[in-house]
């Protein structure tokens, strides 16, 4: 089992730059494949990209690519997630999500959640 935590929202301007960090705890913590979603007021949740718990892959939904990158830093069990040129399209609660790494990737769902992290983005 995993849990995780996810920091770093804020209220920022569009244009700006953000980097959320997602600190995934417990003892099998680095056997998991982590992915970043978000939801905004309304709207489904979307997913944002993931990445392989060796940190050599990643894969990204085509709406971000070229402005969001996703890195870990497995010595801290920490998944980062940097977001630049943001709009106010971004404005969203951000989660982390966590799934035992397998053959399949990116995984089809992900069996564990963080609480998220609120992205404002002022136009």
């Amino acid at each position: 089992q995993v849990q995780l935590l996810e920091s770093g929202g804020g209220l920022v301007q569009a244009g700006d730059s953000l980097r959320l960090a997602c600190a995934a705890s417990g003892r099998t913590a680095s056997m998991y494949d982590l992915a970043w979603f978000r939801r905004a007021l309304g709207k489904e949740r979307e997913f944002i990209g993931s990445i392989r718990r060796s940190g050599n892959a990643t894969y990204y939904s085509d709406s971000v690519k070229g402005r969001f990158a996703i890195s870990r830093d497995s010595a801290k069990n920490t998944v980062y997630l940097q977001m630049n040129s943001l709009k106010s399209d971004d404005t969203a609660v951000y989660y982390c999500a966590a799934n035992l790494a397998s053959l399949q990737w990116p995984p089809r769902h992900y069996a564990y959640w963080g609480r998220g992290t609120q992205v404002t983005v002022s136009s």
